[in-house]
Protein backbone atom coordinates (compact mmCIF):
# COMPACT_ATOMS: atom_id res chain seq x y z
CA UNK A 1 0.00 0.00 0.00
CA UNK A 2 1.47 3.71 -0.82
CA UNK A 3 2.74 6.07 1.88
CA UNK A 4 0.59 8.91 1.54
CA UNK A 5 1.12 12.20 3.29
CA UNK A 6 -0.79 15.39 3.36
CA UNK A 7 1.14 18.48 5.08
CA UNK A 8 -1.44 20.73 6.31
CA UNK A 9 -2.87 23.49 8.28
CA UNK A 10 -5.05 24.94 9.86
CA UNK A 11 -7.89 26.38 8.80
CA UNK A 12 -7.24 25.37 5.24
CA UNK A 13 -10.90 24.06 3.10
CA UNK A 14 -8.70 22.88 0.33
CA UNK A 15 -7.17 20.22 2.98
CA UNK A 16 -10.00 19.14 4.68
CA UNK A 17 -11.37 18.30 1.00
CA UNK A 18 -8.20 16.36 -0.25
CA UNK A 19 -8.65 14.55 2.98
CA UNK A 20 -11.85 13.97 1.96
CA UNK A 21 -11.29 12.83 -1.40
CA UNK A 22 -8.53 10.53 -0.13
CA UNK A 23 -11.01 9.01 2.92
CA UNK A 24 -13.37 8.20 -0.12
CA UNK A 25 -11.03 6.68 -2.01
CA UNK A 26 -10.46 4.15 1.21
CA UNK A 27 -6.37 5.55 0.99
CA UNK A 28 -5.37 5.59 4.27
CA UNK A 29 -2.66 8.73 5.14
CA UNK A 30 -0.48 10.50 7.57
CA UNK A 31 -1.22 14.21 8.30
CA UNK A 32 1.05 16.46 9.39
CA UNK A 33 -0.45 19.87 10.50
CA UNK A 34 2.16 22.83 10.19
CA UNK A 35 -0.29 25.34 10.88
CA UNK A 36 2.01 26.28 14.02
CA UNK A 37 5.67 24.98 13.13
CA UNK A 38 7.33 27.70 10.71
CA UNK A 39 10.31 25.60 10.89
CA UNK A 40 8.41 23.10 9.42
CA UNK A 41 6.54 25.10 6.35
CA UNK A 42 10.34 26.49 5.91
CA UNK A 43 11.51 22.37 5.24
CA UNK A 44 8.08 21.91 3.18
CA UNK A 45 9.21 24.73 0.85
CA UNK A 46 12.51 23.26 0.51
CA UNK A 47 11.30 19.81 -0.24
CA UNK A 48 8.63 21.02 -2.36
CA UNK A 49 9.25 24.48 -4.22
CA UNK A 50 5.59 25.32 -2.97
CA UNK A 51 4.22 27.25 0.29
CA UNK A 52 0.49 26.45 -0.70
CA UNK A 53 -1.73 23.91 1.44
CA UNK A 54 -2.31 21.17 1.12
CA UNK A 55 0.82 19.36 -0.15
CA UNK A 56 0.57 15.92 -0.81
CA UNK A 57 3.20 13.36 -1.49
CA UNK A 58 3.12 9.67 -2.25
CA UNK A 59 5.78 7.37 -1.90
CA UNK A 60 8.45 10.40 -1.56
CA UNK A 61 6.83 11.87 -5.10
CA UNK A 62 5.14 15.05 -4.41
CA UNK A 63 2.33 15.25 -5.97
CA UNK A 64 1.20 18.53 -5.28
CA UNK A 65 -1.86 20.48 -4.11
CA UNK A 66 -5.67 19.95 -3.93
CA UNK A 67 -6.14 20.78 -7.72
CA UNK A 68 -3.14 18.20 -8.64
CA UNK A 69 -4.98 15.82 -6.33
CA UNK A 70 -8.07 15.84 -7.94
CA UNK A 71 -6.67 15.85 -11.45
CA UNK A 72 -4.92 12.86 -10.76
CA UNK A 73 -7.78 11.32 -9.21
CA UNK A 74 -9.95 12.21 -12.64
CA UNK A 75 -7.18 10.67 -14.85
CA UNK A 76 -6.35 7.44 -12.91
CA UNK A 77 -2.98 8.69 -11.83
CA UNK A 78 -3.77 8.40 -8.14
CA UNK A 79 -5.15 5.11 -8.35
CA UNK A 80 -1.63 4.36 -10.13
CA UNK A 81 0.56 6.02 -7.62
CA UNK A 82 -1.28 4.21 -5.20
CA UNK A 83 -0.54 0.91 -6.85
CA UNK A 84 3.15 1.15 -6.98
CA UNK A 85 3.94 1.21 -3.58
Amino acid sequence: MATITVYSTDPCSFCSRAKELLQRRGYAYDEINLSKDPAGRGQLVDRTGMFSFPQIVINGEVLGGFRELVQADMSGKLEELAAAA
